[in-house]
């Protein structure tokens, strides 16, 4: 099996805010991150993808087509939006890494065609990131 990753950047805002909590709970358990004016992340996202190369082109996928698929499905709705916000296919979610994480494997996996969505690696912040694997 081969695995093949495509490196992105996008920028977005959000908050991490439960509102059935009392602001004192939110600020406790999510503290500066619960900012009512949100706050902004630099997102590095790696897209992984697994498979067998082609005979004829030796690729498992083009990619320059996994790039089009991720700023079409990931970064144009992403990019530079507030996530709590703009985005419907968030809305009424937590915004945390670990859901966006999630969010892209379902925006993206039914658009990869000939090899498999491996992995969704999201950076939050260089120290910070999460797998996803679409289990």
């Amino acid at each position: 099996m081969v695995y093949l990753t495509r490196v992105e950047h996008f920028n977005a805002a959000h908050k991490l805010y439960n509102p059935a909590w009392s602001r004192e709970q939110n600020e406790a358990t999510f503290g500066p991150c619960a900012n009512e004016n949100w706050h902004g992340h630099n997102y590095e996202i790696h897209v992984t993808v697994k498979g067998r190369p082609d005979a004829d082109t030796g690729f498992i996928m083009d990619v320059k087509a996994l790039s089009k698929l991720i700023k079409e499905h990931v970064l144009d709705p992403l990019d530079h939006q507030n996530l709590n916000i703009d985005v419907p296919w968030l809305a009424g979610k937590m915004c945390s890494t670990e859901v966006l994480a999630e969010a892209i494997w379902q925006q993206l996996a039914p658009h990869i065609s000939g090899c498999t969505l491996h992995q969704i690696r999201l950076y939050e912040t260089p120290r910070i990131y999460v797998d996803y694997f679409g289990e």
